[in-house]
């Protein structure tokens, strides 16, 4: 889809759709759809959240993503219908199925899969090609290197690769930093681009015991941001890494640097930008998440455009925040190399006078994949295929995972988790990436690392009072649903197994947790200890890793029961960010 910029002026965020993708049939002349018509002087190609997915992948967007307070009903808390009728896409278009969860398995047959680096690198080099090579720049927003079990046993080090092939000039972190600083900069030592993160600085006592940092001065750790000439103009390009790390993750990982969001030291790195060194745009490459990304614009002024990740939202338009000096627009590139953002801008002196901005999908049937990398690929998966091509299952049922509370590969998770270790309550992170299977097809040892591989995947089995259990639950949801964006922290509500349990996403912190029950109907009680098994804790644990549970579960011939999620939602009956409703 492409907006423009005097759109979002005159409308302060309702801007119109002034053209949309056409309607992709098998055998569609690709230029109907890539072939975007030359704007401005000055262009950015924007992927973010890919997590090492090599190859094409099938995923399910969200059915429930819900906005609370003033993001109810605004994107990019929209799902199913509202989000067509929103954006003024069709049912039964291929956008519907690239950007929805409308009718996700009768779209799968009919559009296949999406994504791939191999398409990707096709796509990426003829929309930089239309342009010339002095007016373009490719950027990632992070969770590049994390996702699949080859990027893990790899330590990210196959993303690096891949990343250089593709071109990247620019890109800024999360899961990254959860494979080490060694690691973290022995790929950054590999990669041809630029690693930027303004918000990340030494601990005190790392900046007294003299530790590594680009910026001794001001204890930033990682350059903050880079200044390159496009179409002739001057483009600031910030980096703003994802600001919770060691709250998410295992502080163990990261244990000499403090992150944040740093509202200030960005507003003077902005500052700096515009005055001293004369930039004509600035853009913010950032792993916040969008409804922090919203926020921010309306407090940090002077920047053009927000290039957003995290939350894996998919959002055609960008939203237009009005400042104290102007208006942001904010924009987030969805997950698993699905879209590839085009930013097209029209530079003037010191100024964006206008822009234009695709989301596109990257439908792999249309796109030839780029010979250098199909070989790069087929070369650095070579040692692990035969090991991990094993068929462990056939799934009966779609398993996805991205939703605000829970889904069938979730499931599939705890009923392993009880089964295995013998436990009467499973809990199972919220993480939003790993991909889609379809019922009836191969369901791979491969498919199982993509759906678990992390650097602390140990299992772990302990007992905890009810009482402690439901206050797991609503530390987690006060995550998801807290009213100021900057108390979230992305990612979804935690999965449960063998508990079922009422949520009131308005309600006061404390509150929105009840009706605590086990599976049986029974009442959880806040004195009783019950048996709860989980992974992905950022307390060292000495369990086997969880893709081990599962496979072995499923190697059984087991499959979790078909069942609902366990959740009852109070309070939000007409919330259009959840499917079949607004």
């Amino acid at each position: 889809m492409t907006i423009r910029r005097r759109d979002f002026l005159r409308a302060a965020g309702a801007a119109a759709v002034t053209a949309g993708l056409p309607r992709l049939a098998r055998g569609t002349d690709t230029a109907s759809i890539y072939d975007l018509e030359r704007f401005g002087n000055a262009r950015i190609l924007h992927i973010t959240d890919t997590h090492a997915q090599l190859n094409p992948v099938y995923f399910r967007e969200p059915s429930v993503n819900i906005g609370i307070g003033e993001m109810a009903g605004r994107p990019p808390h929209l799902v199913g219908r509202a989000f067509l009728e929103r954006f003024g896409i069709r049912p039964d278009s291929a956008d519907a199925y690239a950007f929805t969860c409308f009718e996700f398995e009768k779209s799968a047959a009919r559009f296949g899969r999406l994504g791939g680096f191999a398409h990707l690198k096709t796509l990426i080099d003829r929309l930089r090609n239309d342009v010339g090579e002095l007016h373009s720049l490719l950027l990632d927003g992070g969770d590049l290197w994390q996702g699949t079990g080859l990027a893990n046993t790899m330590q990210g080090r196959d993303m690096v690769e891949v990343a250089n092939l593709l071109g990247i000039e620019a890109m800024t972190g999360h899961w990254e930093f959860t494979y080490g600083e060694q690691a973290l900069r022995d790929n950054l030592e590999r990669f041809k681009g630029e690693f930027l993160a303004q918000n990340v600085f030494l601990t005190e006592e790392a900046a007294f015991n003299d530790a590594r940092a680009f910026d001794k001065a001001t204890g930033r750790v990682f350059k903050p941001s880079t200044i390159r000439e496009l179409g002739g103009y001057r483009v600031a390009i910030i980096g703003q890494a994802f600001p919770y790390v060691p709250i998410a993750h295992p502080r163990r990982f990261t244990p000499d640097w403090t992150f944040g969001i740093r509202e200030e030291e960005l507003q003077k790195l902005v500052d700096g930008l515009r005055g001293k060194d004369k930039v004509d745009a600035v853009i913010l490459l950032s792993h916040n998440g969008m409804d922090v990304d919203l926020k921010l614009a309306s407090r940090v002024t002077g920047i053009d455009v927000i290039l957003g990740g995290h939350t894996h939202d998919a959002v055609p338009q960008p939203v237009a925040v009005k400042n104290a000096s102007g208006t942001t627009l904010v924009s987030n590139a969805g997950s698993n190399g699905k879209f590839l953002a085009v930013l097209d801008l029209q530079l003037a002196k010191g100024k964006v006078s206008d822009i234009r901005y695709h989301l596109l999908p990257v439908y792999s049937e249309l796109l030839k994949p780029d010979p250098a990398m199909a070989e790069l690929i087929g070369k650095v998966r070579a040692p692990h295929v035969t090991d991990w091509s094993e068929k462990i299952a056939t799934p009966d049922r779609l398993l996805y995972r991205r939703g605000n509370f829970s889904g069938p590969m979730d499931e599939l998770i705890c009923a392993a988790l009880r089964h295995e270790l013998d436990a009467e309550i499973a809990l199972s992170p919220g993480f939003r990436w790993g991909v889609t299977a379809l019922a009836g097809q191969p369901f791979t040892l491969e498919d199982v690392l993509a759906e678990t591989a992390i650097s602390y995947p140990e299992t772990y089995v302990q007992e905890m009072p009810g009482a402690q259990i439901r206050d797991v639950l609503e530390d987690i949801c006060d995550n998801l649903f807290n009213a100021d964006p900057y108390h979230q922290q992305g990612g979804d509500m935690v999965r449960t197994g063998g508990l079922n349990y009422t949520c009131t996403p308005t309600a006061a912190i404390g509150s929105r947790i009840s009706a605590l029950t086990l599976d049986n109907g029974k009442p959880i009680e806040a004195d009783r200890r019950y048996k709860v098994a989980g992974w992905a804790s950022v307390n060292a644990q000495q369990g086997a890793p969880v893709w081990d549970v599962v496979a072995k579960y499923l190697r059984s011939g087991r499959m979790a029961e078909n069942k609902s999620s366990g959740v009852t939602l109070r309070g939000v009956e007409d919330n259009p960010g959840i499917a079949g409703q607004g």
